[in-house]
């Protein structure tokens, strides 16, 4: 009986070393850990609703509160102000006060856990997720590059942003909470309409929550004078490609409710590809912090 009771305490032991040890990162310091409501995605299944006429929006109107159609039309890459011209909406089988629960990132990607901030776009599910230190703080829809205007992808930084900002394409166009991630072609992301596909001239839309929510979150680049960039922000991923010819993908979701999912190990290579600039870059700042703080 005592031996087994040993045996218990060594077990609970080595658990817990365990445990504690996958919580810090390569030296050892441990990383904050987001509080959420669950543990990973949640499951969800979906049905088709047709807005083919009045009646039945207005039934749709009747049976949702304010905040779920919030979900709704997140789920379906559209604003509040797109609904009324949207024919078709995917409902999910349950509406959660979380957004997270349906997200189709991974909460947690392991070979970011030294990287405190890192924003990742899907151009194939139009939609983001934000990390800290390899687990995932947010997610929401976007509206990436139109077929015409694609959205460069690849590795990027954050630069400069603005409250609001006049488009350099047509001086009409304003941008709300603008965070620019390549200066030259002047590309960031930023609030405006999310009709439910990429239709933007190359930036990358968000619904106004998410980018003022980013503009806050996201760091800017350092300056050492008007024409020197000292240390840039933090690192922004956008990766794949869009089916300009096929169905929106998240309508694929009410036969394959994981249609839209994006695996951790996708995610871990192609970070991995990027990883040793996004930590060079990483270190680089820390230390024009730190001199700037000496000074």
């Amino acid at each position: 009986m005592k031996t087994y009771f040993k045996y218990t305490i060594f077990l609970f032991a080595f658990a817990l070393l365990f445990s504690c040890q996958d919580s810090k990162n390569k030296d050892g310091v441990e990383r904050p850990k987001p509080t959420r409501k669950y543990d990973k995605p949640q499951d969800f299944t979906y049905t088709i609703w047709s807005l083919k006429n009045d009646s039945v929006r207005k039934v749709f109107k009747s049976k949702f509160s304010s905040s779920e159609i919030t979900t709704i039309v997140s789920l379906n890459r559209i604003d509040k102000n797109t609904l009324q011209k949207a024919d078709t909406l995917i409902i999910p089988n349950k509406l959660d006060d979380d957004f997270l629960a349906y997200s189709a990132f991974p909460y947690t990607i392991k070979n970011l856990s030294d990287v405190p901030k890192i924003a990742i776009f899907s151009y194939p599910i139009q939609a983001y997720g934000l990390y800290e230190y390899g687990e995932l703080v947010k997610w929401g829809p976007s509206s990436l590059g139109s077929e015409a205007h694609k959205t460069p992808t690849g590795l990027f930084f954050t630069n400069w942003k603005g409250e609001e900002v006049q488009s350099t394409v047509d001086d009409e166009w304003i941008l709300r909470w603008n965070f620019n991630i390549e200066n030259t072609e002047g590309v960031g992301w930023h609030q405006y309409e999310l009709p439910g596909y990429p239709a933007s001239h190359s930036c990358l839309r968000l619904l106004e929550n998410d980018a003022k929510w980013m503009y806050d979150w996201a760091d800017e680049w350092i300056l050492k004078d008007a024409n020197t960039v000292e240390a840039k922000g933090i690192p922004v991923l956008v990766f794949g490609e869009y089916d300009f010819d096929g169905k929106s993908p998240w309508l694929k979701l009410v036969d394959e409710p994981k249609a839209n999912d994006i695996s951790e190990k996708e995610l871990e290579n192609l970070v991995e590809r990027h990883l040793s600039e996004i930590m060079k870059e990483q270190e680089n700042r820390e230390k024009v912090l730190t001199e700037k703080q000496v000074e």
